[in-house]
């Protein structure tokens, strides 16, 4: 129960983040778990991600912002390995309670979830900036 507690207690709150009684049950864990989740683990998706460019012999930096949110996009969706270490980050901040709704329709909400992730790295599409750029500021 204390690792439910601490996990709980750390979450960010998102004020906007709303709850009608008409919500599906995927709905209701998305904007009570998977948002919040998701807000924590930012700036370890944006350090994940760099990586992965990185890893990737650095293409992503000599495309342009057209094919560099395709190549976000690809990567979350189509890099099975990047797709599961992604999850992974999220899974492993689920209570024991959350795991066991989450694997009651874990495909539906590894979509919910994966588009979250897709979306919050595209809208920080700037941050991806070739690492000798930075050198030279």
């Amino acid at each position: 129960m204390e690792r439910s507690t601490n996990l709980l207690n750390i979450r960010p709150e998102i004020p906007s983040a709303k709850f009608y009684d008409s919500m599906t049950s995927d709905e209701a864990f998305q904007n009570r778990t998977l948002r919040p989740i998701i807000k924590m683990q930012h700036d370890l998706f944006i350090a994940v991600f760099s990586n992965y460019i990185k890893k990737r012999k650095n293409v992503f930096y000599d495309l342009t912002l057209t094919k560099q949110l395709a190549y976000i996009e690809n990567a979350i969706h189509k890099d099975m390995k990047f797709r599961n270490s992604l999850k992974g980050m999220v899974i492993g901040q689920f209570t024991v309670e959350e795991y066991e709704e989450y694997i009651k329709n874990s495909s539906a909400l590894n979509k919910r979830m994966m588009n979250i992730v897709k979306e919050r790295l595209i809208d920080s599409v700037q941050v991806f900036i070739r690492p000798q750029i930075l050198q030279a500021i």
